[in-house]
Parts: structure tokens; C-alpha cells; sequence
């Protein structure tokens, strides 16, 4: 059992909001739970209209003339399964797994990112023997999904200067900047037609592929189910065999990097093992090109009942072109910080919702904002060649690195002090919410730290237990030494 583990009071806390749901826009429960354990141990509590939840300390006796500061994490968590586990995200609680030096979820993703934050605030907001000044502990809704929460936080909803950001996922690392986001959506009208006659019918799937977080894994050359899927269905939908295509569908959420992806679609009978001979080369060609990345990379092909209507071929074509030439990956490296991705693009989800409509999710990320707006641009045009309808989401900013800053320096100071090293003062191309609270809030002085996870976004999500214990520590460190 993790509450077994040590640092008690940080692990009993996980372990209480694995048992929560928490899906984003629908994070109640676990908000309740929040002001259930504010209730209980005797803390003012406030929410705002969004549902952001603040929930204040008092400084510890001696300590009142220290500066008040922030902790901040988000409440829910990305909601990703293994096709073959049976999971309800609205109501069952996370398995949780130790596996050596590591804590995972049984199929499902663990919700560390950022359920790690919120314990670790719980722990200190419990804890009796830690020396601190005036804690205000701010639990944000919705970050995976639009960032509502950091969006909405009105603006005299917090009072203190210095804010510590509990959603970075590598230990011994100190963030102070961030890459900013847009989202981009495409959407296909079709109309449908009847199943010709003579055909037989497949359903491929793509599957096996680690997925990963579409900001700090997009560097990894991790393989996308959707543009696999295309790769195959752009080989077979252009050539002799008649091919049609009653239902395509792979991803999920626009900040993941897409596992699955399948495809209905109808060849001609005297075909039919022309396309499984092709699939097949097709198939030994791609493990090949991702065996050391996605080396459970797998594509099913399986005879099913003829569909009832399929997708006229005109927009499958336009379709299947715009999948295939839309970017995905790594578009530009920063030249000011080495190693770190400035710009990408991430081709997200394709979901057939509505009447005759198919959906495409993309997202784009830089540190620097005309660089975003390009990866907008480009994905944009390629869609619109197309004849889709693209909208774009309001997006959020980067975060700035500030080399001066003060909680900085102690963090360094303290980090060296406990562990004889220096810490990395980093930047990531992940979202964080810092961007957009020093909108709201320009005088804020902030870091972001965390504990070692990985594969975040993913059934593979796991969490480093050495690492949880030495995140604590200095987390407490840099609370007592200020």
C-alpha cells in the first residue's frame, strides 16, 4: 500500500485523492473533499466563481513577519485508459501499483500531475512541526483541459508575493518559465452515402504506442496513432481498391499524445488480401521506425458486419490529405536555452461528433508568441486548403523567466544545502498556470518545483517514491528558510 510509504503524511494524502474522481469540469468531488479537510482542521476557506478554492494558514508562532507565501497545484486530472481496462473516471478511484522505486496505476493514468501538488499542500496545511509564515494554499480547477481556473482567478482573490508552483514532474529541477498554448480545431461536414455493394469490411487499429504529454514528450519522436492511421489509410483510400471509410476516430484530449486510432473502411472483395498484404509491409516498416520509442506498436486488421452508410469520397480524400500534410512534432528549438523545444504542434484527436460532422483537435505551443501564432497559421491553412472550418481557442501565455528573482535564490540556496548540489534552473514547453496568473497578478514572484513522473498523460504515468521524499523536504526547506 503507498500509504505505507514515507514521508507518511505526503503518501496518506495521495492515497485520499486517488479515491476521489476528479475528471476536469467535473471536479466537485474532489473539491469537496478540499473543504471537508479546511472544515476539519479548523482553516479559513474560501471559492471563487469558477470554483478555485483558497485555503489559509496562519503563520507558525515567531514566523508572522514572514512573507506570505502561495502554494499552488490543480485538482483534476487527465482521464486516460488502456483500450482493454474497465475504468468510470466519474466514480471509480485509481488502483494504484509499487513497482520498485516507482508508484503507477493499474491501466489507467496515476493523476500524480498534478495530485502530488495538492497532497503536498494538505500535508503542510496539517502539519504541526514545520516553521512557515502565512500559507494561502490555491487549488485551481480545469488546468488540464482550458485552464479555466488560472483564467478566471479574480484578481484580489490572493494577497501574497511569492508563488510556488507544485506542478513540474522532475526532481532536483526549478522551473522559471514556461511555453504558452493555442488550440486549433478543424471540422469536416460530410455527406453520407450508401454502402456499395461487393465490398468487404475491416475496422484497423492502430494501438500499443506509449502516448505521452504533448509539451514535455513532444521531443521524444514518440509515434501519433492518428498520423500512423493516415500513413496507412492514405496508401489504400488513393489507389485501385474502391476503398471507403464508414468511421475514423484516435485520440482523446488536446494536451495527449494520441495511443489509438481506427478505421472502418470497405475494399473491394477482390481486394481483400491485397489490403492485408499491404498492411502488413506497412506494419513491419513502422515497428522498425519506432522500435526504440513504441515498441509495443501494434495495427489490427478484423473482418466486421457491413455499416449501414458511409462518408462520401469526396470528404474522406480532403481529409485523409489534410491528416496526412498537417504538422506534428518539434517545429523550432530555443536558441536561448539549450535543449528546450520553442515551438511544436500537436495532432491531438479526430472524433466523428454530431450529424455528418468529423472533428480534428490540434494544439500549439512556444515560448515565444509569434512563433505560436505561426504553428497556428500553419496548421490553420492546411485545414482550410481543405475546405474545413477552423476555430482556435483563446490560448494562454508563457511565462517569462525572471534571473533575478528572490524565492528563486532561496531555492537554490536551500537545494544546495540539503542535498550538496546544485539544483537546474530550467524553463519547460509544457503549459504551466504561472503565465496567466501574472496577468492577474504582475508583482508575483514565482517557481515551479515536483517530483519525478513520468509519461504523464498516459496509462504509463508513474511516480519516483525516492524523489516524492526529497520534493517534500525541500519544499519545506525553502518554507522555513525565507
Amino acid at each position: 500500500m503507498i500509504t505505507d510509504l514515507q514521508p507518511s503524511a505526503i503518501w496518506n494524502y495521495f492515497y485520499q485523492i486517488t479515491q476521489v474522481p476528479r475528471p476536469s469540469k467535473k471536479e466537485e468531488k474532489i473539491l469537496d473533499f478540499l473543504l471537508d479537510f479546511a472544515r476539519s482542521h479548523n482553516l479559513e476557506a474560501k471559492q471563487d466563481k469558477v470554483g478555485n478554492l483558497l485555503i489559509t494558514k496562519p503563520a507558525t508562532p515567531g514566523r508572522e513577519n514572514v512573507p506570505t507565501v502561495i502554494l499552488q497545484s490543480h485538482v483534476d486530472m487527465v482521464c486516460e485508459k488502456n483500450s482493454d481496462v474497465a475504468h468510470d473516471f466519474d466514480n471509480d478511484p485509481i488502483e494504484t501499483i509499487i513497482d520498485g522505486d516507482w508508484v503507477k496505476a493499474n491501466g489507467t493514468t496515476l493523476g500524480a500531475d498534478n495530485g502530488i501538488g495538492v497532497a503536498a499542500q494538505l500535508a503542510l496545511l496539517a502539519a504541526d512541526g514545520v516553521a512557515h509564515g502565512r500559507i494561502e494554499a490555491l487549488f485551481t480547477v480545469d488546468e488540464e483541459t482550458g485552464l479555466t481556473g488560472a483564467n478566471s482567478l479574480e484578481k484580489d482573490f490572493l494577497t501574497g508575493n511569492i508563488l510556488i508552483n507544485l506542478d513540474t514532474e522532475e526532481e532536483g529541477e526549478i522551473y522559471t518559465g514556461c511555453a504558452g498554448g493555442k488550440g486549433t480545431k478543424a471540422c469536416f461536414k460530410y455527406k453520407e452515402k450508401d454502402v456499395p455493394k461487393k465490398y468487404t469490411w475491416f475496422r484497423i487499429q492502430v494501438k500499443g504506442l506509449r502516448g505521452g504529454h504533448s509539451g514535455c514528450d513532444i521531443d521524444r519522436k514518440l509515434g501519433n496513432a492518428n498520423k500512423i492511421l493516415v500513413r496507412f489509410l492514405h496508401t489504400v483510400v488513393r489507389k485501385k481498391y474502391g476503398t471507403v471509410l464508414s468511421e475514423i476516430g484516435g485520440g482523446n484530449l488536446h494536451n495527449a499524445i494520441p495511443r489509438e486510432a481506427y478505421a472502418l473502411l470497405g475494399v473491394k472483395e477482390k481486394y481483400r488480401e491485397d489490403v492485408r498484404v499491404k498492411l502488413n509491409t506497412f506494419l513491419s516498416q513502422v515497428r522498425e521506425e519506432y522500435k526504440h520509442t513504441d515498441p509495443g506498436l501494434d495495427i489490427q486488421l478484423e473482418s466486421v458486419h457491413i455499416p449501414s452508410k458511409v462518408i462520401s469520397k469526396k470528404t474522406v480524400g480532403k481529409l485523409i490529405s489534410a491528416l496526412y500534410a498537417c504538422p506534428h512534432g518539434v517545429i523550432g528549438m530555443s536558441h536561448e536555452i539549450p535543449g528546450l523545444v520553442e515551438t511544436s504542434t500537436n495532432l491531438a484527436s479526430v472524433k466523428m461528433v454530431g450529424h455528418r460532422l468529423i472533428e480534428v483537435g490540434t494544439s500549439q505551443r512556444s515560448s515565444v508568441e509569434s512563433q505560436k501564432e505561426y504553428a497556428v497559421n500553419m496548421v490553420s491553412s492546411v485545414f482550410e486548403l481543405a475546405g474545413a472550418k477552423v476555430t482556435h481557442n483563446d490560448g494562454y501565455p508563457g511565462w517569462q523567466p525572471n534571473p533575478d528573482s528572490d524565492i528563486l535564490k532561496v531555492a537554490q540556496r536551500e537545494y544546495e544545502a540539503l542535498f550538496g548540489k546544485s539544483a537546474k534552473v530550467k524553463a519547460i514547453h509544457a503549459g504551466l498556470e504561472c503565465g496567466l496568473f501574472l496577468e492577474k497578478y504582475p508583482h508575483l514572484d514565482m517557481i515551479s518545483i515536483g517530483p519525478d513522473v513520468t509519461d504523464v498523460h498516459s496509462p504509463d504515468e508513474k511516480m519516483k517514491i525516492s524523489s516524492v521524499g526529497k520534493f517534500w523536504d525541500f519544499l519545506i526547506k525553502i518554507l522555513e528558510n525565507l
